[in-house]
């Protein structure tokens, strides 16, 4: 049974005022949110990344695809049945009770921000072929704030401008995702794909867990449509399909992209890169032109998905606010996006950005892409075990008893793929991770205590005896 019993809990989203700056998303802009969010810098800089495990990382990306289908299956069934906007911590919340699914918001907020910073990493990569800044510090930090704090700009000027910036982004980083997955096969050589296993002492299983770990960052953003629910038209309807649309579409690209890329670039090559993408185009078509064209396409890609990526950073307090597990301040809306959500975000992920670039600028991005995998893995293992609560439990009104079996499989598949990841990100990341997670107990705590003062005093419930 649910824990939490002293709030109501609210079943539909109310509809934002009427604002000629706020506007509901239909079923194309929540497929673009979706696929904006999931291929966003990390497919553009991913390859590298993996490329030292070898073309073994393949296998990660098949086995990856399959359980990103499997969760993006089971937040459709989740939002149909709680169509508001936070996704998993309504979810979690809704199952276990207020302290999970304030475990389920903080997790997921810290994924969206420090997201937000390993993009902007990325992005600084692909910016130095068009503007070289090489080992320059301070114009590289200055670089990834400015791509940082331009979405952020954008979100704060409201949600009709948001949805605009997605769809147009969406559609302009398909250019060099499909220049690369098509062309690069004519000019496929087996001869640049390296070894099959990267580190030969290793075992196979240890390399494919270790590859899905950092590839997981590609995937983020599945359940996107879910955690802005309440910005989508007939929500139970199009955040389902939304869903699974979208990563449908950023699974095939993702596959021959990163195929392409590892037959078109030497592995040696590869391994070192910082912009994988534009030495696959330069080394196919000669020259720099294409690499540099490719480059800017990558920096909108990139640019569009902060833009949705700081929308669900500010989502998902946002719900949480309006129960009282977060701070007031994050309930404040402006043109139908919570602004205080997202100025927050984007200093604390502008703050993480700067110490990574202080303390060393070798291995920045993977270190919080296996931080991202191991705080993305709470909200995503706590929703997939609401919906087993939920199933299991037998509340009727939530599970259609025709898709029980079916349900329960994805539900288990989920869950298991989630714990997998988790091992999969390492001491470092899990122990990082963790830190960051237990900093928010003692947020909940004063939370708590707050809300359970006005309820006492508001006569709702009795005050706990003192012992």
């Amino acid at each position: 049974m649910s824990t939490a019993t002293t709030t109501p809990r609210r079943t539909t989203e109310q509809p934002p005022a009427a604002d000629r700056h706020t506007r509901r998303f239909g079923l194309p802009v929540a497929t673009a949110l979706v696929m904006g969010n999931i291929i966003g810098g990390g497919i553009f800089l991913l390859p590298a990344s993996v490329a030292p495990h070898g073309t073994i990382s393949l296998v990660a990306f098949g086995i990856l695809t399959l359980g990103a289908l499997a969760l993006a299956l089971v937040f459709g069934r989740l939002a149909h049945r709680h169509p508001r906007t936070g996704g998993p911590y309504v979810y979690a919340r809704e199952a276990f009770g207020d302290f999970a699914g304030f475990l389920a918001a903080w997790s997921y907020w810290i994924t969206a921000w420090v997201s937000n910073a390993a993009l902007a990493v990325a992005a600084v990569g692909y910016l130095d072929v068009l503007v070289p800044l090489h080992d320059a510090k301070p114009a590289t930090i200055g670089a990834a704030l400015l791509i940082q704090w331009l979405p952020a700009v954008a979100n704060l000027a409201g949600t009709r401008y948001v949805g605009a910036v997605q769809l147009v982004a969406t559609v302009l980083k398909f250019v060099p995702l499909l220049l690369v997955a098509v062309g690069g096969f004519f000019f496929f050589d087996s001869a640049n794909l390296g070894p099959f296993r990267g580190d030969a002492d290793g075992s196979a299983a240890g390399a494919v867990t270790a590859a899905a770990a950092i590839l997981l960052f590609s995937y983020l953003g599945v359940e996107s449509a879910a955690v802005s629910a309440g910005e989508v038209r007939d929500p139970r309807r199009n955040v389902g399909r939304a869903t699974v649309l979208g990563t449908l579409g950023a699974a095939a690209l993702y596959l021959l992209t990163t195929v392409s890329v590892f037959g078109t670039v030497p592995h040696e090559r590869l391994v070192e890169s910082s912009a994988p993408f534009t030495d696959s185009v330069n080394l196919m078509f000669g020259g720099t032109w294409g690499g540099a064209a490719v480059a800017c396409m990558a920096l909108v890609s990139m640019v569009g998905a902060l833009n949705g990526w700081t929308l669900l950073s500010a989502q998902t307090p946002y719900a949480a606010a309006r129960d009282g597990l977060f701070p007031q301040v994050f309930t404040v809306k402006r043109r139908g996006v919570p602004t205080a959500g997202v100025l927050v975000t984007v200093v604390l992920a502008s703050l993480l950005t700067v110490y990574n670039y202080t303390v060393g600028t070798e291995g920045v991005f993977e270190t919080l892409v296996l931080v991202t995998t191991f705080t993305a893995t709470v909200p995503y293992l706590l929703s997939t075990a609401a919906q087993l609560y939920f199933l299991i439990s037998g509340q009727a009104d939530r599970v259609h008893r025709a898709r029980l079996a079916r349900d329960a499989v994805l539900a288990l598949a989920a869950f298991g793929f989630s714990l997998w990841l988790v091992a999969g990100s390492g001491y470092a990341a899990v122990y990082q991770g963790v830190l960051f997670l237990f900093a928010g107990v003692l947020v909940h705590a004063v939370m708590s205590a707050r809300k359970r003062r006005a309820a006492t005093a508001a006569g709702t419930v009795n005050p706990a005896p003192l012992p």
